[in-house]
């Protein structure tokens, strides 16, 4: 089971990765992980960030990103679920959740998927701070940290 969603409205992580661990009695392990919104970026303050996307072109390549984690560390179920608009910090921006077998699958699972959504996923993020709106531009670290998966 593969699950995207895209939420405009706040979501609550804990009750998500509760319901994804329900009625999988065959799964050993629930690896997760919830990205938050913080206050601060490149060492200036930050009030709000907007996220925006393309819908339908955002979904479809979350869900081949799902797809090829699943298939690859035999995931039984992934979650990923996505906000987009205005964002306060300490509101969760991301969630990203797989059950499997033993938790090892499950770790590196989760950690594929955070790293190819960071640099695969057509999202984009504008930071309201005290001098005005800023584009977030991509980071080199996460481009390193997604081409480490391949040829493993």
């Amino acid at each position: 089971m593969i699950d995207i969603r895209i939420a405009t409205e706040p979501f609550d992580p804990w009750a998500l990765q509760a319901e994804l661990a329900r009625g999988t009695p065959g799964s050993g392990a629930l690896a997760a992980f919830v990205g938050l919104m913080r206050n601060h970026n490149d060492g200036s303050p930050v009030r709000a960030m907007t996220l925006e996307h393309y819908p339908g072109m955002t979904e479809a390549a979350l869900q081949d990103i799902a797809e090829q984690a699943a298939a690859r560390f035999k995931l039984d179920r992934v979650r990923v679920v996505h906000r987009v608009g205005r964002l306060l910090p300490e509101d969760p921006i991301v969630l990203v959740a797989a059950t499997a077998a033993h938790r090892g699958e499950a770790f590196r699972g989760c950690e594929f998927l955070m790293d190819y959504l960071k640099t695969q996923a057509p999202f984009w993020k504008q930071e309201e701070t005290d001098a005005g709106t800023r584009w977030v531009e991509a980071r080199d670290s996460d481009d390193a940290a997604t081409a480490r998966w391949r040829g493993r």
